[in-house]
Formats: C-alpha cells, structure tokens, sequence
C-alpha cells in the first residue's frame, strides 16, 4: 500500500549502508549476551522461582504498582537491593531501558542541565531529551569536559541543579568511567551524579556490588543497576535517597502508569543478588575469562579493554558484519555492531564474555578470529 512506501524506502536505506538489522535466534558458543556471571539459567533461581509458583505468587502483577500490582516480592527485592548496595532505598522497575527514561524524565526539572557522557546509552539519551531540563553531551570519559559544561552554563545564568550521568562500565567500549574524578566535579558545583552500573552490577566493587559501592548512599549520588544482565533475571532498581524514591512513586509517570514487573522477576533477581554475594568464584572464573581474551587480543596486535566487554574496531559496516558472519558459521555467537549504536566508522565486533563458555572456547574464539581476520573481504 502507498502509506506504507516512506517506511519501505527507509529500510531499503538502512540495507544499502550495510545497517539493515534482523533478528537471529541464538546458536553457537555464547560471546554475543550479557549474561555475564552464567545465571540466567541457573538451578538456584529456578528453585527458587517455583517455590514462589508453589507458593500462590503470581506470575503477572497484574496493575500498576500503585494500584493493585504491589506484591511483597516487589518490596522484598527492594529492601534487599538496598542494603546490598548501601542506598536508603531501592525502586524496582521493568527494565533498565525504562528505568533511564524514568529517572532522567523525572528527577532533573526546568532550569536544570543534564550533562551527558557522549557514549552513554541511547536510553539516558532519550531520556534527556524528553525531559524538561536542558542537556548536553561531553567528551568520553572527560570529567574537566564535565566540569567546563557546568561552568559555561552558570556562566550563561543557569540557576537550577546540575546532573552529571555516566555509565559505571560503558556496553560497547568496555571501559570504565573516572567516578572518583566525577564525584569530585559533583561536589564541586552541588551536582547530582546518575550512574548506570548495568555492566558492573554482579562483576565489580567489593562482593559484586558495583563500581559506584563507595559512592551509594550519599545525598547527591543515584544509581541504576539492572538484573537482565550479570543477575540473569529482567527488571532494573534505581538505589537512591528515600526521598526521590518517593518522588518517582509521585511523580514519575514511567512508573505510575506500568503494570508492575512480574512478582516472579523480582523472586529472581533476589535470589541472584544471594548468588553473588554467596559465589564469588563466578567473578574470579570470569575475571580468568578476561585476562586471557586480552591476551588473545594483544598477540593479535589489537587492544584489551580489562573488562568482560572487549570491542574489535573493524570500521566499515560491511566488514563487520562479515566478520560476525564468518565466525557464527563457525560456531560463534558474535555479533556485529554498526552506527547509530557506536559512531560512524567505528562498527566492530562486541566480544561478551560470559560463564557460559570456558577457557577452551576462548581460545578456539581467537584462533578461528586470527584466520578470519587476514581473509580479504
């Protein structure tokens, strides 16, 4: 049909950029998810969500949780997020994604600025700029870029608050952000400081409890962790002081307006923070995977990010996703990543290691990358 050609032509756009997604079923050795620590599919969660089954709890909340979709799991998870993590309080959400959003068009108001990190997560983007404060993007990792954002501002009659939001440990990069140096620039200038900890949640900080453990708890820090990712569950908590917890339950329509997760999910994600605080030899497995990827890496003449997220810049789209395709066919679940998620000639290959592989499978990985690598394409 005519109304349909503008959304055909776009795609026809997107395909001869080498940009076309389509969705592929898993398959091969995992280097592709985020499931870091191996719990989406472990025997201990899933104990523990059908004793919750057996138990009459719900499998939908079935309402907002201001209606009547607030279940004692809901509240269970929150109270144990925030200890683990050392907030006042915790908020669970349905994503992290939503969660973002939530956060950025909610808490900062007219007259505020929000000063992004340019590679934050499209969800903190959007978020911004749906919000009703003014934002802006900054160097990566540049806490003086940060700081010179929010002098220029005030300099240009800015009265409001400042926020300074960052990921903990950036998805496609695999680096992580200068928190203390950011910490710094928040106190300076009475700023608020949103972190995303979605990759370090599980994995880093003492007993697995993120990057931002030695800033929770304090007025002016907010943080995001998600439970899709290391936790092997779905959902986000926001940990944040009492008081804009109970601004989000007033104002922030994301939340108002959802039917609340699944009282199963929050079961989950409880029983995986148990996991990482009673297993720490899945962080020490994994912290074996890293060193020996980057290894790998470098003999290849090719940089180690240090963390579970190594990135392999190949720049044109093309050959990105030929490599991608290359090495699924040999039995390798990675995957290819082009703009608008990383910049332009800047696609590559994102190498995400988990516990659902082994030493040998890394090392089979890196080899099978070596031949591919020099093939002309």
């Amino acid at each position: 049909m005519a109304m349909l050609d503008r959304y055909e032509t776009s795609l026809r756009g997107l395909a001869r950029k080498d940009r076309l997604r389509t969705l592929r079923d898993r398959s091969g050795a995992d280097f592709a998810s985020n499931d870091y620590l191996g719990l989406a599919r472990s025997t201990r969660m899933a104990e523990a969500v059908a004793a919750a089954l057996a138990a009459g709890t719900p499998v939908g909340a079935t309402g907002s949780r201001l209606l009547r979709g607030n279940d004692p799991e809901h509240e269970a998870l929150e109270a144990k997020a925030a200890g683990f993590f050392g907030a006042e309080r915790a908020l669970f959400f349905g994503g992290g994604y939503v969660a973002n959003f939530a956060v950025l068009t909610t808490l900062p108001q007219k007259g505020d600025l929000v000063v992004l990190d340019e590679l934050i997560h499209a969800s903190a983007h959007e978020g911004a700029r749906a919000g009703r404060a003014e934002a802006t993007d900054v160097a990566h990792n540049d806490a003086n870029a940060v700081d010179d954002a929010i002098q220029d501002w005030r300099a240009r009659g800015g009265a409001g608050q400042a926020w300074i939001v960052v990921e903990s440990l950036y998805s496609m990069d695999g680096d992580r952000a200068p928190l203390g140096e950011l910490a710094e620039v928040a106190d300076r200038h009475d700023a608020l400081l949103f972190v995303d900890e979605a990759h370090a949640t599980g994995v880093y900080g003492p007993g697995g409890r993120g990057l931002a453990l030695d800033l929770e708890g304090r007025d002016n820090v907010v943080v995001l962790h998600t439970c899709g990712k290391a936790l092997g569950a779905s959902g986000a908590l926001v940990t944040a002081p009492a008081i804009l917890c109970d601004y989000l339950v007033n104002r922030c329509r994301p939340f108002i307006y959802a039917t609340a997760p699944s009282p199963l999910m929050a079961v989950a994600a409880a029983t995986a923070l148990d996991i990482v605080a009673d297993e720490p030899d899945r962080r020490e497995r994994l912290a074996g995977l890293v060193a020996l990827s980057g290894k790998r890496a470098e003999d290849l003449g090719l940089p180690a990010s240090g963390s579970q997220i190594l990135p392999i810049l190949v720049g044109g789209n093309a050959r990105a996703m030929a490599l991608a395709q290359a090495l699924q066919s040999r039995g390798f679940d990675v995957r290819g990543i082009r703009p608008p998620t990383v910049p332009e000639g800047t696609a590559r290959l994102r190498i995400s290691l988990t516990l659902n592989v082994g030493e040998d499978d890394v090392s089979a990985l890196f080899d099978a990358l070596a031949e591919e690598w020099e093939r002309p394409r």
